[in-house]
């Protein structure tokens, strides 16, 4: 597969001015070109910048890692992967992590996303491990940086902690005087941030009614008329038209009546959209956790 230097730019965190200065300075890649002059690279040298920028957030310089063998590379690395604990090398975990994911090395990046879940739990490693990874690789905001079977691969992988995480939960009945209904419409599919909010949700002692991914509105209404339910939690990521996203939110609303909403996705849309005072935005993890906690009093 070929990538661009604005791709590298997405995947590595690196920006495109640094990434074309390691290269002119250092001979970090070695991109082909296109007739029309424009950089292209390929797998390996996606995966020879990672490893770099892997090991310069370590704390090595540049100047220095670019002067080593691969096999020395490789060795300097699996020195450094332990279970992640200290906030400084979360960026470490993240880079390596799309390395292995990348590259379909599920027993790398399964191995390492245990220790990082085991070491930090899992609340913090969706924090600063999963959710930026999710962002680089542009399956929480659909830049289609990468080929739809990385992207399956890797989310796989990740559901499948989230799923482990969720079922070690046990449901604190005392406490669970609130029901959510989570789902996405119809049109999405990328459903790992509506499973950690199940996770966050349950944890907390909600009763979550979860639907999942590419739900009618008949059968959100059906829910509501069939059991009470005190809040709906719902994304809207892919790009949509503005009017259509309005008329979504303008259904959606008449059938939940005076529910409360949570709404978070793509912010560039959602602020656009007006709506009615039951609808609560959120732009964070911090923020949801924030409405859930206002929601429990």
């Amino acid at each position: 597969m070929n990538y661009s230097i604005s791709d590298l730019e997405q995947l590595s965190g690196v920006q495109s001015h640094t990434i074309r200065i390691w290269e002119q300075r250092y001979n970090a890649l070695k991109p082909t070109r296109t007739d029309g002059n424009t950089r292209l690279y390929d797998d390996i040298q996606l995966v020879r910048l990672l490893n770099i920028v892997s090991l310069n957030q370590s704390g090595l310089k540049i100047s220095k890692i670019c002067s080593l063998s691969d096999q020395d590379v490789d060795l300097l690395l699996e020195k450094e992967i332990q279970p992640a604990s200290n906030p400084t090398k979360y960026d470490y975990y993240v880079t390596q992590l799309i390395k292995f994911g990348l590259a379909y090395d599920e027993t790398s990046f399964e191995t390492l996303l245990s220790s990082c879940i085991g070491k930090s739990g899992i609340l913090e490693t969706y924090k600063n491990i999963i959710y930026p990874i999710l962002v680089r690789l542009g399956l929480m905001w659909r830049k289609d940086n990468i080929c739809p079977a990385q992207e399956h691969f890797l989310s796989n992988i990740i559901r499948r902690k989230i799923y482990t995480a969720i079922d070690f939960l046990t449901l604190k009945q005392t406490t669970a005087t609130k029901t959510w209904m989570l789902f996405l419409p119809e049109d999405e599919e990328h459903d790992v941030g509506l499973l950690f909010a199940q996770y966050i949700l349950k944890a907390s002692g909600h009763k979550v009614i979860y639907l999942g991914a590419k739900v009618p509105l008949d059968s959100v209404k059906r829910v509501i008329d069939d059991v009470k339910i005190d809040n709906v939690l719902f994304f809207m990521v892919k790009l949509r038209p503005l009017k259509t996203a309005q008329t979504y939110i303008d259904n959606l609303q008449e059938i939940c009546g005076k529910i409360d909403i949570h709404l978070a996705g793509n912010m560039q849309t959602i602020n656009q959209i007006t709506t009615s005072s039951n609808i609560k935005k959120f732009n964070s993890l911090e923020e949801f956790e924030n409405n859930i906690k206002d929601t429990s009093k």
